[in-house]
């Protein structure tokens, strides 16, 4: 097949899982194509089978703001017709499926159908879609896809509950490569690389996320500071946004700066997870919990938040612990305890690693997808 894919090219699991699917779906022998307004960060413009189109947007005096959404359609008909796409996979409902609309309405009144799959990924949902400024166009987008996925079974029930939404919805789950996220098993090996963050004695707490405020970033700091001041621990936080600076004051004020890392944003993660003990994840709401399963890939369990599709996740006690959101007490006390347990803490490794591998891997979840676009085209 020839596959356009949308998504927003930026550090979030909408981009991450789009440009990954993209990468499983070249290797398989199809043709991917990216339409965005810049190259997907993951992507490095070499791998065979996948080509890039950036979206062009003019910027004239009489728009205050740039109209990237019909840049966008414009594009994406472009595309579709010039290397004749079978369909249109586009992540994140606002504006990509609007979008994907306009293109197909554009090509449909030359005589060529493109049908086009809209994935539902969270914040599309839970936030911005159910701004009254947005609901009706959201709606009718999804409602006029023709194909639907949802990232967990939560964000797809809300979809239908606060959308009306009447179409089918497919269940297709974020996925992890299991070969690319791995623990690193051999024990001297995984010693000496978390010397580069830690002493011997020392664990390692992870926190990996955009920094915005829904992922709760400050509480991360919050449940290391409490964890610290019983055990030698350092902790390494991963990606950047609108809440790192509170993250890194609230280090600075509670003097454990010494021993927080803020790296910013990484491309190789993967290479991270594995050094870590616990990743924490105490997010107002996850519609899935991507960076969990990545590190659940990696033998590292979670200390997260029972919010929206976390608990399809993590097996709450088996492959990680959940809490109320805000319950930093609860969070630390948690994690102390699995360090204080060394065979229990490796007995969560172990079965987080097995539930990825057994649920979540790329070699399951995309075929699955392939199957969905074999669907659409048949009934398109």
């Amino acid at each position: 097949m020839r596959i356009g894919i949308t998504c927003y090219p930026t550090y979030g699991g909408s981009g991450v899982v789009a440009t990954e699917l993209g990468i499983e779906l070249a290797a398989l022998g199809h043709q991917v194509h990216f339409i965005s307004y810049s190259q997907p960060f993951r992507l490095n413009g070499r791998d065979e089978g996948i080509y890039y189109h950036e979206v062009p947007v003019s910027n004239y005096p009489l728009f205050e703001f740039p109209p990237y959404d019909l840049a966008l359609a414009s594009r994406m008909a472009e595309v579709a017709e010039y290397y004749e796409l079978d369909l249109l996979h586009v992540h994140y409902a606002i504006p990509h499926s609007v979008s994907a609309l306009l293109a197909r309405q554009m090509l449909a009144s030359r005589g060529r159908r493109l049908p086009f799959v809209t994935t539902l990924h969270g914040t599309d949902i839970t936030l911005v879609g159910l701004d009254r400024s947005y609901l009706p166009i959201t709606r009718y987008s999804i409602q006029e896809s023709d194909g639907v996925t949802s990232i967990s079974n939560y964000l797809k029930e809300k979809t239908i509950r606060d959308f009306g939404v009447t179409r089918p919805i497919e269940t297709l789950t974020n996925f992890v490569n299991c070969d690319v996220y791995t623990p690193i098993n051999d024990e001297a090996a995984r010693a000496e690389a978390r010397l580069h963050f830690a002493k011997p004695d020392e664990a390692i707490f992870i926190h990996l996320s955009n920094f915005r405020p829904v992922k709760r970033a400050v509480d991360a700091v919050k449940i290391f500071a409490r964890v610290a001041t019983e055990r030698p621990a350092q902790l390494v936080l991963v990606g950047d946004g609108p809440d790192r600076s509170a993250a890194e004051w609230l280090a600075h004020d509670l003097g454990i700066h010494n021993r927080v890392h803020f790296l910013g944003k990484q491309e190789r993660v993967n290479e991270l997870l594995p050094l870590a003990d616990l990743l924490l994840m105490p997010s107002e709401l996850e519609s899935f919990g991507l960076a969990a399963l990545e590190a659940m890939a990696c033998k590292v369990p979670s200390i997260a938040t029972r919010v929206g599709g976390v608990p399809e996740l993590i097996d709450d006690g088996v492959t990680g612990l959940l809490y109320p959101v805000g319950d930093v007490d609860g969070m630390a006390a948690g994690a102390l305890n699995l360090l204080k347990d060394p065979s229990r803490l490796d007995a969560m490794r172990d079965a987080a690693r097995k539930s990825a591998q057994q649920r979540f891997c790329a070699t399951l979840v995309v075929p699955r997808y392939v199957r969905f676009y074999e669907h659409v085209l048949a009934n398109s």
